[in-house]
């Protein structure tokens, strides 16, 4: 069992069909890692409570994870149409992303954990975070990360 991960980036899918000209007829779990909106946006600033609640949250959660869902779905299509034997599986982001990354593939007992690699500068990393960097430091299974070819990272700074 290979675990692809998948955030619907065009790294993420370059990634997955790269990964099964390489890897073959391996059964596959595509793992989508959501994190709900309340990890993320902090105390409201508005509310003067120390975190965000209530109706907005609430709907809020409810929209990224429909969002989280129809991820998945074409992620699985994709990996298919990529010519994977695929599930899909949905995954709350508790803690950091890698992190849930590595106790699925833990779970799965994959034999391979595939990530695209986004190309960020070091200043992006720093800003915006890296899934990849810890995922390949910290993890103890054997991790492919696949590289933008030139002409699609023209097409992804650009979106």
């Amino acid at each position: 069992m290979i675990v692809l991960c998948y955030d619907g980036s065009v790294s993420a899918k370059h990634a997955i069909t790269t990964a099964h000209g390489i890897v073959g007829q391996s059964p596959a779990l595509l793992l989508h890692v959501w994190e709900p909106p309340a990890n993320y946006l902090g105390p409201d600033p508005f509310g003067g409570i120390e975190t965000w609640s209530g109706p907005q949250i609430v709907e809020l959660e409810a929209m990224a994870l429909e969002r989280a869902n129809r991820t998945v779905e074409y992620g699985v299509e994709l990996a298919r149409d990529a010519g994977f034997t695929v599930e899909g599986r949905l995954e709350r982001s508790t803690s950091a992303v890698w992190r849930a990354i590595l106790d699925v593939a833990d779970e799965a007992d994959a034999q391979l954990i595939v990530a695209g690699a986004r190309g960020l500068s070091a200043l992006q990393s720093m800003l915006l975070g890296s899934v990849t960097t810890p995922l390949v430091h910290h993890s103890t299974r054997p991790i492919l990360v696949v590289p933008l070819p030139p002409e699609a990272k023209d097409a992804e700074e650009s979106s």
